[in-house]
């Protein structure tokens, strides 16, 4: 008869490494986050217009390329590839931008589409009232697509939480790099990973807590 005998108490002593670690995955994230915007709003929005061949071409081919590799074999190609070139980067800063590109891709589609369902009569109107294309953009396109963009950019928020536990991979000591130490030393490894588990969990919680927080209040600044 199989027993199940759980000791957390050698996990909690190591406490302060996993808050470290998971200070690290926080930081990497929110980085990684912050330059997946940047760069999915501008190439959703560069994809949006097929009559620049070559820059269209170009994006198209870039979100093609990235959705259609693994997340894992490009942190190593940053990492372990790039020495090949020459070029040496701090395993951060590998983290950050190998996140930051792959989910620069999933938000450029979701850009894409939340401006494409804008209704085409407003780009006209605008434009009728003698906007440029970019103004009509920034002040009449954009803020509508933005309520439609909240849900699957939450989405991808919480996916972007989740998918950073790859960095732990590359040498980085995140939540899950600090999490194998403590195996290593305790040979806990289930408890080791419930208690990583629940972090992760409190982790997009809380950002569900808060994009929920955010829709509600854009949604009755709305209706006033």
């Amino acid at each position: 008869m199989m027993s199940f005998d759980l000791d957390f108490a050698p996990v909690l002593a190591s406490s302060d490494a996993l808050l470290a670690g998971t200070l690290v995955t926080i930081e990497i994230t929110l980085l990684a986050l912050l330059l997946g915007c940047l760069l999915g709003l501008g190439i959703g929005v560069a994809r949006i217009n097929p009559q620049r061949r070559v820059v269209y071409t170009l994006f198209n081919a870039y979100v093609a390329l990235i959705r259609g590799t693994p997340l894992l074999v490009q942190l190593f190609i940053w990492y372990y590839g790039l020495p090949r070139l020459g070029v040496m980067l701090p395993s951060f800063f590998c983290g950050v931008i190998g996140l930051g590109l792959y989910s620069s891709a999933y938000i450029s589609e979701i850009v894409r589409g939340a401006i494409l369902s804008v209704e085409r009569g407003q780009n006209e109107a605008a434009r009728s009232l003698g906007m440029s294309s970019r103004q009509a953009m920034v002040k009449i396109i954009l803020p509508q697509a933005l309520v439609r963009m909240l849900p699957p950019l939450g989405n991808e928020f919480i996916a972007l939480i989740k998918n950073s536990a790859l960095v732990s991979l590359i040498t980085i000591h995140d939540v899950m790099q600090q999490g194998n130490t403590i195996i290593s030393n305790t040979y806990r490894d289930l408890e080791t990973y419930l208690v990583i588990a629940v972090i992760y969990f409190v982790l997009t919680g809380i950002t569900v807590f808060a994009l929920r927080h955010f829709e509600k209040r854009h949604h009755q600044r709305g209706v006033q």
